[in-house]
This record gives C-alpha cells, structure tokens and sequence, in this order.
C-alpha cells in the first residue's frame, strides 16, 4: 500500500472508484433513490487536487483508496455540488475538514481509510489546525468512529431526487507537537 499526493492524471481514475464506492457501499445504508441522490451531494473536488492536499493510495498499480483535507471551508462535495466555500480557514480558530473519502468496494477493510485519515490529520496539524471535522455518511461512520472522531451533529442534505441523504458532522482534535 502507497500513499501519495494525487495529481490531475489521476483525476478519471478517482471518479470511476467514487462512482463505484457510492453505488455500492451506501446500498445497505439507504434506500435505490437515497444512493441514487447521493451523487448529487458527494464526488470530486478540484480544488482539493490543486491545494494539493488530496491523496491516493495505491495498491500494486490499483487506486485502491482515496481521500484528503482541506483548510477551505467547504465541509462537503463534488465540484458539482451547491453550497460549496472556497474561504479558507483560520487554523487557530476552525477545524480542517476531511474531504471525500472512498475505498474502492474490493479493496475495504484493509487500513485504506485508516491510513487516509492519518495522513490528513497529520497534516493538518503540521499547519497548526487543533481539530478536524467531517460529514459522515451512514457507511463512513464507523471507521471514522473507531479512528476517534466523535458525532457532533446529525443533520441531512437534500438531493434533486427529493431524498435527504443523512449526514453526521463529526470532529477530532489533532496532535499538534
């Protein structure tokens, strides 16, 4: 397994395994439509790519895994996605967000997301944020649960379908050392 910074070439293969994640690992969570709606509320951002705090994990020649941080205020979303805040934030008073993590479905339970967050955490922290938050989806919650983020809010996001996609916002304070 390799983590590194994910770069624009690899910009069609993360799409195809976000695809594949949502399709496939929010089915026992929701109902077809809530699935369905959640691509409206979830994919690829951008700018995480080109703030360069977007990461993939490769297995053999396989993205196998990916996710990132943001010190933008946007706590969730594709590029697609309404709502989104490019401000950025101030470390000293506000959380970092952990953005957009997936796990190709052949390939979880094997530290993928683990070894993500780790990573985003770290640096996070290596640019003086104490905290990070995240929207949990149903399915993210317990990884990000045994990984010590605790739920602060429960809360939903409406998709163009009609459904609201249950949504946990969640927080951990980092190690600054």
């Amino acid at each position: 397994m390799n983590i590194r910074i994910a770069t624009e070439a690899d910009l069609p293969a993360m799409t195809e395994l976000m695809d594949l994640s949502i399709s496939q690992l929010l089915k026992p969570y929701l109902p077809p439509e809530g699935v369905e709606g959640s691509f409206d509320i979830m994919g690829l951002d951008t700018q995480l790519v080109k703030d360069r705090t977007y990461y993939v994990v490769d297995i053999d020649t396989v993205i196998a895994g990916c996710g990132g941080w943001s010190r933008r205020a946007t706590l969730f979303g594709g590029d697609h996605t309404s709502g989104r805040e490019p401000r950025l934030l101030n470390p000293k008073t506000e959380p970092a967000r952990v953005r957009a993590m997936y796990t190709h479905p052949g390939y979880t339970r094997r530290g993928i997301g683990r070894l993500v967050l780790e990573t985003c955490e770290a640096a996070a922290a290596g640019e003086s944020f104490k905290t990070v938050q995240l929207a949990a989806t149903l399915a993210g919650e317990p990884l990000y649960t045994a990984c010590g983020y605790t739920p602060v809010e429960h809360f939903s996001s409406r998709a163009s379908n009609g459904v609201d996609i249950p949504l946990i916002l969640m927080e951990k304070p980092v190690d600054t050392k």
